[in-house]
């Protein structure tokens, strides 16, 4: 299979799914579904409302405690009998013959059934413990729903759902689909599981698994649908009598926790405390309130009549609001986890061990397995078998960061040198000498952990063994004790079979008009007289090897000999790009040092000599294939480094037009967009990779440029892309200077092939990155840097074992800025389960999201964003729905119940399908969408998860004299307060927030103006001030930037201003301009969407 293929699109929810064997599917398109069979339906082995704790009128609640909870109680699910469309006369306690609910096919698994569970007043009791489970299933033995006739099912074609007459809680309406829409936000009280009685959940680090809360209740009163575009897959409930489907209600206004809602006569609303508390998060995993009040609901639509209660008046039903802070917040994970992990070393010795969260930080100790600043997993304990990994759905994979940058604390990987033998590989699978493999035979063999051929051990590298059956000399070797390690490679690893010569690199200038009228060519040229002096250079040496070339283009090309016995430059031009030379071989590349004075004086003339250019037109395509030539000629691998202004339209190779069109958006065309136009590039982008030339590309456009194409070359070489739109000298040099500085001196492996080796059971069949392949193994990289990941999927191809693990060896092959030839290994071992908890336990969501948001972004070239989006949902909707079905402790089908791994996945998830790549609005320009598409291909974990949920720090809550970061807040608007100021910021983009209350003195302080009016907006310095405030906020700011790869420019946005449009966009919990969902509405679509697959 070509790796390079998309996997096949998962199956709409209207086909069977082979990973539910025995869900009932839910019928689309109007089709009724399979009626399910009358069983009696027993609550979930749970709470009865009648029986709930409410405390006496004016006491307020004890918070909830934060221990997990007693496994023998089961507490009330309040909002449960909410449902139940009782008369108020109508609550009885004998038994009736007259009501026999359904019980789904889907829930039969959960324990004994026991008897319904009754609407009844709510009693007030005293506030004491909850009654034990014993008490409960005493109480509930005798109760039965009233004498209330049996609704009908709907009519054909009304919802989703099979027709059966009983939705989660309790009853079910006629006209009501099974899954009514979402009203935007809103939702009944929250609710509680407490697991089941004697079933514990499974325990990671002393959390329950689950994390819960009950969006709203499907067959409860119909709320308004949401307005704003539907989600992908959403449908329509059951439309609203008086009002045409597509039509949706005003939302009415939500109420504050504990008020009463006023309706048609239900059961009378429980008594509960005025000054009741807003809902407090739960510390166990468990979100929403232990028991809240239960409003009286109403009629489920105005004006239709409720069977079973007496009729009252129309009324709208005012619903309440699902509250933010009762549900999982990405914020409040991240600090638990830097709390509980960040002191501790992460000790790698231990095989399938999580590590802690990428936004901790922690040191790492190797002893055995890679540090996950090399590789990160999306699971660490993957399923012996394909059916249970085609159950759970969660995708393995791995990121892999095979030249990550480490820091001070941490020793760079040993360099091992075998002599002229070379690396110990095994025989037949080519694997290289690592922890895991078995000595033998008292040390004279050893058996390989990959492929379990036995190979001798050659004569110079036998060693005893101990009574432990390890060698003696286990520890002195760092490829039998670490996780990873470099070998020196001997001539059979090079090409042509001999050493190669040191790295060039090669600047190649647009001197066009627009690349002078912008200052961009004089800013370079006076930057790169001082650059040359920070080249990359290996461990002590006292100059850099590498050596440079200049070149200039417009429409023809201008090479430059800089030979340090010339004394002014001389000028070369090629003027037939159809058929690029390069019309010097000695005094191209030069070393720096030997011929700076030359070198000097090209960079003062190229400026003067381009001055008075009226040439505005470029190539593109030749200046590559001549970089390329250029190396070529001088028998070495580089890297070009490209400045260009323009869209090639010039008459040559590669010659592009203007095909920017934003009426292909939403269309099944729209992937046209992030194709390239020609297929040269990536014919150009082959012959670059053979050479071992990386191409590095900076882009300096004020109008449509094509970056989906212009980027081919860049990604398949391993290079990378930096865009600096309608570029002014005076206003972004910083940010471009910091971005070629950092660029120009990264140490960088050339020529690469990476291989990545897998124990048997599973192997690799996909790549995601900047590289090429010419085959379905071997990732060919022209040049590979710290900053770039490889992304590998595994899928199984046998049964694993679960003692033996899986393992994973990646084998990079690169030379060395230096001109060595050398491998790097990265060994980590993973561990098996034939448990589907055991995988749930063990994941890393930070990963996932990572993987899956490539995964799409491949997507979107091959089909249209729509179905990408559908996809994305589908899958994640699969993974928690088999986590419900096969984890999780019994509990009401109306409670949304998460893995405690993967509690973040849906914000996350919701993060990626509003970036503008899939979901566009109307300010974003397609060069962007493919810049940023390009862009998260390598990015790695720790990038992808601020860029998606990007940080939001308070600057004036924490006290002046603080070092530390301030503690972050939730990516909403609901978090601003306008006396504040915020900043901003997701790796690409930094915001300085300025609430429209600010104190006069913090404005003085830190923008030296009187007030709040006369700060300058889109401001991108702040003033250097000699006060403590100044001094603490320009510092976050700065080792903000020093965290990423890339520098972040600042904009300081105002309250009520017109750029505050674009500081609301990285808002991502809340609804975007472009019809994405808040997360409490993405939320409750995801808890649709698995009780779909439930039912």
């Amino acid at each position: 299979m070509n790796v390079n293929q998309s996997a096949p699109p998962v199956p709409p929810f209207g086909q069977p799914q082979p990973v539910y064997p025995g869900y009932h599917q839910s019928s689309y398109g109007g089709q009724p579904g399979p009626a399910a069979p009358h069983i009696p339906y027993g609550a979930y082995n749970g709470p009865v409302p009648g029986y709930q704790q409410t405390p006496p009128q004016g006491v307020s609640r004890a918070p909830p405690s934060s221990g997990p909870p007693p496994a023998s109680t089961a507490q009330a699910a309040c909002g449960q009998a909410a449902y139940a469309q009782l008369g108020q006369g109508d609550v009885q306690n004998g038994p009736s013959s007259t009501v026999q609910l359904q019980r789904l096919p889907g829930s039969q698994a959960f324990g004994s059934p026991l008897a319904p569970v009754v609407s009844q007043p709510a009693v007030l009791q005293p506030y004491g413990p909850p009654p034990t489970s014993a008490q409960v299933t005493a109480q509930l033995a005798g109760m039965q729903i009233s004498g209330a006739a049996a609704p009908a099912p709907p009519p054909s074609g009304l919802g989703y759902g099979p027709p059966t007459s009983l939705a989660s809680a309790s009853g079910s309406f006629p006209n009501s689909g099974l899954y009514g829409s979402y009203p935007q936000g809103q939702a009944p009280p929250l609710s509680q599981t407490q697991g089941h009685p004697g079933v514990q959940p499974p325990q990671r680090s002393a959390l329950p698994l689950a994390s819960s809360f009950t969006p709203p209740a499907s067959g409860g009163p119909r709320m308004p649908s949401m307005t704003g575009p539907l989600l992908p897959g959403q449908g329509f409930g059951g439309p609203p009598v008086s009002q045409p489907n597509h039509v949706s209600s005003p939302p009415p206004q939500a109420l504050p926790p504990g008020t009463q809602m006023t309706g048609a006569p239900g059961p009378p609303p429980p008594m509960h405390s005025p000054q009741q508390p807003g809902y407090q998060l739960q510390q166990n995993g468990s979100f929403g309130p232990a028991q809240g009040p239960q409003p009286s609901y109403g009629s489920p639509y105005p004006g239709v009549p409720t069977f079973g209660s007496q009729p009252g008046p129309p009324q709208p039903l005012p619903p309440k609001r699902l509250d933010p802070d009762a549900i999982p917040s990405p914020i409040q994970v991240i600090e638990d986890d830097r709390n509980n992990r960040g002191s501790e070393p992460f000790v790698t010795g231990v095989r399938g061990q999580v590590p802690p969260l990428v936004t901790t930080n922690f040191l790492v100790k190797d002893q055995g397995n890679a540090s996950p600043r090399y590789i990160r997993c999306t699971s660490y304990n993957i399923p012996c078998t394909s059916d249970m990994a085609k159950q759970a759905q969660v995708p393995l994979a791995a990121v892999i960061k095979p030249l990550a940058r480490l820091p001070p604390e941490e020793a760079s990987p040993y360099v091992v040198d075998h002599g002229e033998s070379g690396p110990l590989r095994c025989n037949r699978c080519k694997a290289y000498m690592c922890p895991f493999m078995q000595f033998v035979e008292g040390g004279r063999r050893f058996q390989c952990c990959f492929c379990s051929c036995v190979n001798d051990v050659p004569p110079q590298y036998f060693q005893h063994l101990d009574h432990t059956g390890k060698r003696v000399d286990a520890y002195d070797r760092p490829e039998l004790s670490l996780g990873s390690y470099e070998f020196l490679a001997t001539v059979d690893y090079c090409k042509n079979n001999k050493f190669p010569s040191p790295p060039a690199f090669i600047f190649m200038i647009d001197v066009s008009y627009n690349a002078i009228r912008t200052g961009l060519v004089r800013l370079l040229c006076e930057e790169l007289k001082s650059l040359l002096d920070f080249l990359p250079r290996e461990g002590g040496a006292e100059e850099s090897a590498v050596r440079v070339g200049f070149v200039t283009y417009n429409k023809v090309l201008h090479f430059y000999n800089v030979k340090s016995s010339l004394a002014q430059p001389q000028m070369m031009v090629v003027s037939d790009v159809a058929d690029v030379f390069v019309p010097l071989l000695d005094g191209f590349l030069v070393n720096v040092n030997e011929s700076r004075a030359v070198i000097t004086s090209l960079l003062d003339q190229i400026p003067e000599m381009f001055a008075d250019t009226r040439e505005t037109e470029t190539v593109f395509a030749p200046v590559i294939q001549a970089g390329m030539e250029a190396l070529k000629a001088a028998e070495c691998a580089g890297k070009l480094f490209l400045f260009h202004t323009s869209l090639p339209i010039a008459e040559a190779p590669g010659k592009l037009k203007n095909r920017d069109d934003r009426k292909l958006i939403n269309t099944d065309k729209e992937k046209t967009l992030f194709q390239p136009q020609t297929g040269a590039y990536q014919t150009l982008a082959k012959e670059c990779v053979a050479q071992g030339c990386c191409v590095d590309l900076f882009l300096f456009p004020n109008q449509y440029v094509d970056v989906a194409t212009l980027s081919v070359v860049p990604q398949l070489t391993g290079g990378s892309v930096y865009k600096y739109a309608c570029f002014q000298a005076e206003n972004d040099q910083e940010r471009f200077l910091s971005d070629l500085r950092r660029d120009v001196q990264k140490v960088v492996g050339f020529d690469a092939v990476m291989r990545v080796r897998t124990s048997t059971g599973i192997r690799a069949v996909d790549f995601f990155g900047a590289f090429y392949m010419s085959n379905t193994t071997d990732v060919e990289l022209a040049g590979l840097d710290g900053d770039k990941t490889v992304t590998v999927e595994f899928k199984h191809d046998d049964r694993l074992n679960e003692d033996s693990g899986a393992l994973l060896q990646c084998a990079l092959l690169y030379t060395s800025c230096a001109g060595q030839r050398r491998l790097r290994i990265h060994n980590l071992a993973l561990n098996c389960c034939t448990q589907l908890a055991d995988l749930y336990r063990n994941c890393e969501t930070d990963t996932l999201i990572n993987y899956m948001a490539k995964f799409a972004y491949r997507g979107v070239l091959n089909s249209p964003v729509k179905t990408v989006r559908d996809s994305l949902i589908t899958q994640c909707a699969q993974i928690l729905a088999c986590y419900r079905k096969n984890c999780a402790s019994p509990s009401s089908a109306g409670q949304l119940i998460l893995p405690e791994c993967m509690k973040l996945l849906p914000v996350y998830l919701n993060c990626v399908l509003k970036s503008d790549v899939l979901q566009p609005g109307a300010e974003v320009t397609t060069d962007d969408r493919a810049y940023v598409r390009q862009l998260v291909t390598s990015m790695d974990v720790a990038e992808t998860n601020v860029f998606f949920y990007p940080r939001l720090l308070p600057l004036t809550k924490s006290p002046i004299e603080s070092t530390t970061e301030p503690p972050a807040v939730r990516a909403s608007e609901e978090r601003l307060s306008s006396g504040d100021i915020y900043l901003l910021e997701n790796g690409l983009n930094l915001f300085l927030w300025v609430g429209a209350s600010v104190q006069q003195g913090v404005v003085q302080s830190l923008f030296s103006v009187a007030s709040f009016s006369q700060i300058t907006s889109g401001l991108s310095v702040l003033p250097v001030l000699d006060n403590p405030l100044s001094k603490k906020v320009r510092g976050l700011i700065d080792s903000l930037r020093a965290q990423r790869s890339r520098y972040m420019k600042l904009i300081v946005v105002k309250q009520e201003d017109k750029l505050e449009m674009l500081f609301k966009h990285f808002l991502v919990e809340d609804k975007s301009l472009s019809g994405g969902a808040s997360y409490v509405d993405f939320l409750c679509h995801m808890h649709k969407e698995i009780r779909q697959l439930l039912s």
